[in-house]
This record gives structure tokens, C-alpha cells and sequence, in this order.
């Protein structure tokens, strides 16, 4: 293995690795620059996404920052460890709040609109092929402990890649949701070691915090199902991360957490795939004295160059469930190959729509009580919903692109999911399970087809679609230009000008101490209750 590497086998104690790595890594890790402009660009992404929640008043993120408010520690300072710390700031204030409640807020804002980044757990170079979800919902954590610290804006980006890359190598190499447990996990493991490793904790305290975290607070996937999503959806991670940064700070101040709990026997690690099953795999006997108390798996972590795992991580071109990206990216491709389809504003000329996919896509978003959604949690994970409201909107505007068709907050409201013509394309849609050939291509790509077949029952085909836009794997679509697209528009809905906020996330790396501690000093303008 390259010695830009840590490797953490799987008998060895990984927790307390990992704790050792992340100290390291924020005082002598040099990643490329490369991987430093793309976690940028992630961080921007998910504060227009926050900011623009907050404006339109959805209710978890208000909820949130008012209970963060109520808990300012002012100009006073907060014993953490051997060091007085202060403060952390939520979105839109300067007021000085308790780190865990600003970054519980920030944490939730970024993630309500679901359409901030996405990982996929995908590392064939090495045979990490998990394929665990995850988000880029943790960068508050980075900027809490940037701020409280009394560090700059480079610290604080170097927080991010830390963050991103032991939650994304954790996503590689275990999957949560095969055993119905939620991907926040690996996020919440990554925030303890991150904020611990910031703001100087020693590896053993890290330690003890990510075994508190493992032993005490393990979500499961049931926020995620049923017919129609609560804010527990969305809350997910910030709920988790508040609980890692709470037993960060207990451990900084002695508390004593389970310790190697990557190979207890009773965390969920150990429970799900048994002890030295990667032994197994291996043909290496797991009875062997060094592999029966292994973990279920190696680890290997980024120290320099351009192999870290946010540089496979995906950007979402819009407000959608990340598995429906390679739909909404061939029915682009085929209405610019079939613009008479759009001929006739109704959707009189579209006859029936198909939708080929993959598993988890189609039992997730294609699950039939997805059909009927009547929130806004529950539409932007149907598939029928997305892929309609896109249509319905390309059908007015007769424009087919990602930044004329971008979805936005406006089409998941009420009056977008019980308008009319979405509803009767909603119904012409069906699925079909790609099969082996389609789940064989996943997690590398996302693999789906869309076939329409029009009122003269001709039939027009997208295609085969595995790198859609925003993807990492993507090489067609500008990247860039899209995505300062999606910053305006977002931005537009916090600001009457939103270009000198969206530059102030673009330059975090320039700002200074106290230029970074006011980083979120500004009044956001609120536009009532999403509707």
C-alpha cells in the first residue's frame, strides 16, 4: 500500500487508530490541492442549501437554531480539556453558542433539502466495495471546532477532509444498511474523531468518545421508512454528530468510554459480520489467535496526495434523492434526442414511461408507497414524484437541460406535489427491475434506462446512463457552471444578493481567525413557512 497511506488492519484497535491518524493528519496531512477546491466546493454546497432552508422557515432547522440560541455562551469562556474554549456560531448570527447545539443546527439545515453531497462506499482499488450512503452533512463540526479553537479557515477545510475521508472509508468497508442500521454512523464516528483531533484531545480521549458513540447511540433506518417522512429523516445526522460531540467533550473532561470497539464483540460491527470474517474471506483461519477478535474489516485512510475518498463523492445537481440522478439524467438525454414529446403541453403526446433501475434504487424510491406522496420528506424520495416534476416542468418550458430543469425548493411544496399535470404523468409511470446487469454496475455508476413510448405507441430510449451529472465519473456535463447555477438560485431565496455570501464559503481557505469565528454573521432573509 502507498505510504500516503494509514493502514489499520483488522486485528488491531481501530478506534484508537483512528483517533492516532486524525491527530496526525491536522498537524502534518498535505492533501493535493485538488482534493481541497473539491471539498470546497462540497462546503459551499451544503451552506446554500442550509441558508435557503432556514429562509423558507422548514421546520427542523428552525426548531433547531432557535434551541441552539438558547444556549449562548457569549464572550465566557468553556472548559474542553486542558484548554478554555469558546463558542461555536449557527447559521445567520454571531452569538456565540454551545459547539454541540450549533453544530446539531447547521448540521440539520444543510441536510432538510437532501440535496447536498452523497458517497457512495466505492474503492475498487483496494476491494472496499460496500457501497454505504452517506452526506456531506458534518463540515459544521470542522468549522464549531475551527472557530472554538481560535483557528483559520485552512484549519478549518483540513477538518473537512479529515471528516470526509474516515466517514467515506468507512462507507467503503461496512455496509449500516444492509442490517437496517442508519449511514449517519460513519459520519458521527468521523465527527468524534475530527472535533477531538481539532481541538487537541489525546488519542485515547478520542478513542473513548467514538466507543460512546458506537455503544450509545446507533440509529436505525426506521426515520426512513414508511409511506410519509418525518424530520427525523433530515435530522439524522445532526442528531447523531450533537451525541458525538457531547462525548467528546466528556471525554475530554475524564470520562471513560468503551475502548477498541471496532472489535467488541457486542458493537454492531462484530455482531453483524462476526469476529475475523474478513478472515474468512481471505481463506486465513479466524481461529487464529491474532484474527478471532478482529473487526470485520482492513481500513486505510489518506495522508497526502489526490487518492481521498471526497474525490469520488457526488454532487447533486438539484433537490433530489441521490438514486434518482441517473434517471433525471436520461430522461434529459432523451427529450433532447425526442423533443416531440414536449410538443403538446399536457403530456398527450407521452403515452407511458419506464424506468429501468437498480436495487437499492428501485426498492427504495421505486417502492410502490412512494406513489402517493404528500409531504415533502416523502416526494423528494419518489422516484414517480421526481422524474414528473422534471417532465412537467420540461413540458412548459420546452428547455431540457440541468440548469433549466433544476429542481428546487418550489417543486416540493404543496402546490407542485398535488398539481394536476404531475399527478396524471405520475401515473403513467412504471418500473422494471434491471436485474443482474444493472446491479452488477452499482455502486461504480448508477445504472438506469428510460424508455417512453408515445400516443403512436413508438417507443423512445434514453439509453443505458452510469455517470449522470454531478456524478464523480462524469465527464460531460460543466460541472461548475451548474453548480454556480444551484448557488444562486438557492442563495437567491436567503438574499437579496447572495454573491458575497456565496463567496465568502468559496474563499474559507483565505479567511483568518476572526474573519472565520464570523463567518455566519448575517441576516438571512426569511420568506415565512415553506408551503
Amino acid at each position: 500500500m502507498s505510504s500516503d497511506f494509514v493502514h489499520l488492519p483488522a486485528n488491531t484497535n481501530q478506534a484508537l487508530g483512528i483517533a492516532e491518524y486524525a491527530i496526525e493528519f491536522m498537524k502534518s496531512g498535505t492533501p493535493d490541492e485538488s482534493v481541497l477546491e473539491r471539498t470546497r466546493m462540497f462546503h459551499t454546497d451544503a451552506c446554500l442549501c442550509g441558508l435557503s432552508a432556514l429562509a423558507l422557515g422548514t421546520n427542523a432547522p428552525t426548531v433547531l437554531r432557535d434551541e441552539a440560541l438558547g444556549y449562548p455562551v457569549g464572550d465566557a469562556t468553556q472548559q474542553v480539556g486542558n484548554a478554555e474554549q469558546k463558542g461555536a456560531t449557527v447559521f445567520g448570527s454571531s452569538t456565540l453558542v454551545s459547539p454541540e447545539k450549533a453544530i446539531l443546527a447547521n448540521s440539520n439545515a444543510v441536510r432538510e433539502w437532501d440535496s447536498n453531497g452523497t458517497n457512495f462506499g466505492y474503492d475498487p482499488e483496494r476491494g472496499n466495495t460496500a457501497g454505504e450512503f452517506g452526506h456531506n452533512d458534518f463540515y459544521p463540526v470542522a468549522i464549531a471546532a475551527a472557530q472554538m479553537a481560535g483557528m483559520d479557515g485552512a484549519y478549518a477545510l483540513q477538518g473537512m477532509v479529515l471528516s470526509d475521508e474516515i466517514r467515506g472509508r468507512l462507507a467503503e468497508v461496512f455496509s449500516l444498511k444492509t442490517y437496517k442500521v442508519d449511514h449517519v454512523v460513519h459520519g458521527a464516528i468521523a465527527s468524534a474523531a475530527t472535533f477531538g483531533a481539532m481541538l487537541g484531545a489525546t488519542a485515547e480521549q478520542i478513542e473513548s468518545a467514538i466507543g460512546m458513540v458506537v455503544a450509545h447511540a446507533i440509529p436505525f433506518r426506521a426515520i426512513r421508512a414508511g409511506k410519509q417522512l418525518s424530520d427525523s429523516k433530515g435530522a439524522s445526522a445532526a442528531i447523531s454528530t450533537e451525541f458525538a460531540i457531547t462525548a467528546v467533550k466528556r471525554s475530554m473532561k475524564g470520562f471513560l468510554g468503551p475502548r477498541d470497539i471496532f472489535r467488541n464483540p457486542e458493537a454492531i460491527f462484530r455482531i453483524f459480520e462476526g469476529p475475523g470474517q474478513m478472515f474468512v474471506a481471505t481463506g486465513k483461519d479466524p481461529q487464529n489467535t491474532e484474527n478471532a477478535d478482529a473487526s470485520p474489516f482492513d481500513l486505510h485512510l489518506a495522508k497526502s496526495g489526490k487518492d481521498f475518498t471526497v474525490m469520488g463523492m457526488h454532487f447533486k445537481l438539484g433537490l433530489y434523492e441521490h438514486q434518482s440522478a441517473g434517471a433525471i439524467q436520461a430522461m434529459l438525454d432523451l427529450l433532447e434526442k425526442s423533443p416531440s414529446l414536449l410538443e403538446d403541453e399536457s403530456g398527450a403526446n407521452i403515452e407511458k414511461i419506464k424506468i429501468i433501475a437498480y436495487e437499492p434504487a428501485f426498492g427504495i424510491i421505486g417502492d410502490p408507497a412512494k406513489r402517493n406522496p404528500t409531504t415533502r420528506q416523502s416526494a423528494d424520495h419518489s422516484m414517480v414524484y421526481i422524474i414528473s416534476t422534471l417532465l412537467r416542468k420540461a413540458l412548459t418550458s420546452k428547455k431540457v437541460g440541468w440548469k433549466d430543469l433544476m429542481l428546487e425548493p418550489a417543486d416540493y411544496g404543496d402546490a407542485a406535489i398535488y398539481d394536476e399535470r404531475t399527478r396524471s404523468l405520475m401515473d403513467k409511470i412504471e418500473f422494471e427491475h434491471g436485474g443482474k446487469e444493472y446491479d452488477d454496475r452499482y455502486p461504480d455508476g448508477i445504472p438506469t434506462s428510460v424508455v417512453i413510448s408515445d400516443s403512436s405507441g413508438a417507443a423512445h430510449e434514453s439509453g443505458l446512463v452510469m455517470y449522470p451529472g454531478g456524478h464523480a465519473r462524469n465527464t460531460t456535463a460543466d460541472l461548475k457552471d451548474i453548480l454556480a447555477h444551484k448557488f444562486r438560485l438557492l442563495g437567491s431565496l436567503a438574499f437579496e444578493s447572495p454573491e458575497p455570501i456565496i463567496e465568502r464559503y468559496n474563499s474559507i481557505s483565505n479567511l483568518n481567525a476572526d474573519e472565520l469565528r464570523s463567518i455566519n454573521d448575517y441576516e438571512i432573509t426569511v420568506r415565512g413557512t415553506f408551503k
